[in-house]
């Protein structure tokens, strides 16, 4: 668990919870909205460990060694609560017997009680209501956290209750210069992370600590600089090959986006240092020339439709054929 120094990025939000910890100006509940892997998680751990700490550093981060601080990073702080659920969604149950249930109880050692609700978004309509009532009236010692990827999945009524903080895209520099430390990556492997994930930190580490990433974005290339001469046989093929990473199709969706939003950088620009596949520039280039706007556009909107597609749990083969169908008409 990390603390407030610790976190890449998102200065103004530390800030803002850093001088609500010191003034003693915390609101009762958060909004910490970004998408997955840009950290929300992070600050909001770093948020409940530092107002629960035992000998604070400075009155704004925690000190990491007390026995609250100990007992905060291994998850095991009797005053910090993580909301869980067994479905795809939070439903009611859920919300009254892990928190409403159990916010009368004052804190068990701490002056504040933290209740940190992970994929608040996947909160049904009923759960929302019922915990509405409770940030309507809650304890003044409690302290209720919700984690979103979208924000307005929230009713509007819980919204303008809660302080709402919005992750920031990390800068490309200070990605790099974190990967290079913390996991040895070469600068130019660092850059090419950096480049990848788009601000998104998450994303940068999952790139730094997956030996299979390279090989991802070796496939990628060699299907997208291929795809004109490429027959129906080969781009099944693919597409078999595709299928055996349903869980990383994702990634493998954001590497072509890149590729093509090279593409199009480069037809509108003719500037390379702009590219995110710099090393590509020779075919990059090439696409551009033969390419018209219309044609770079519509294969991107296949790639993100595509993704829409399989977000909503429309099979897979049918989804990955109809999209390189389309890249290749």
């Amino acid at each position: 668990m990390a603390n407030f120094k610790d976190i890449i990025g998102q200065e103004s939000i530390k800030k803002h919870l850093q001088t609500a910890i010191k003034t003693g100006n915390l609101s009762h509940a958060y909004i910490i909205n970004g998408e997955y892997g840009s950290g929300r998680q992070t600050i909001a751990s770093a948020l409940a460990k530092t107002i629960q700490c035992q000998s604070k550093t400075d009155d704004t981060d925690a000190c990491g060694v007390c026995t609250s601080c100990k007992q905060a990073e291994s998850h095991n702080h009797p005053d910090i609560k993580y909301i869980t659920h067994d479905k795809t969604s939070i439903s009611v149950n859920d919300i009254r017997e892990q928190l409403n249930n159990d916010i009368s109880i004052k804190p068990y050692s701490s002056e504040y009680k933290i209740y940190i609700i992970p994929d608040a978004n996947k909160m049904t309509e009923q759960a929302q209501n019922a915990l509405l009532k409770t940030i309507e009236e809650p304890p003044v010692y409690a302290i209720i956290i919700l984690l979103t990827e979208n924000c307005d999945s929230l009713l509007p009524t819980i919204r303008s209750r809660c302080v709402t903080l919005t992750m920031n895209p990390v800068e490309k520099d200070k990605i790099c210069t974190y990967l290079e430390n913390k996991f040895q990556l070469e600068p130019e492997q660092a850059q090419i992370a950096a480049n990848y994930c788009q601000g998104n930190i998450g994303k940068a580490i999952r790139f730094a600590s997956s030996s299979d990433f390279i090989e991802m974005k070796n496939q990628v290339l060699k299907l997208l600089k291929n795809l004109d001469s490429m027959d129906i046989a080969s781009i099944i093929d693919t597409i078999k090959e595709f299928s055996t990473h349903k869980n990383d199709i994702n990634d493998y969706l954001d590497l072509m986006l890149l590729w093509y939003r090279d593409v199009l950088m480069f037809k509108v620009t003719k500037d390379a240092n702009l590219l995110l596949y710099s090393d590509e520039y020779s075919a990059i280039s090439e696409q551009a020339t033969k390419r018209d706007y219309e044609n770079i556009e519509n294969i991107i909107a296949a790639i993100d439709k595509a993704k829409v597609r399989l977000k909503a749990n429309v099979n897979f083969d049918v989804t990955i054929e109809l999209m390189i169908l389309a890249m290749k008409d």
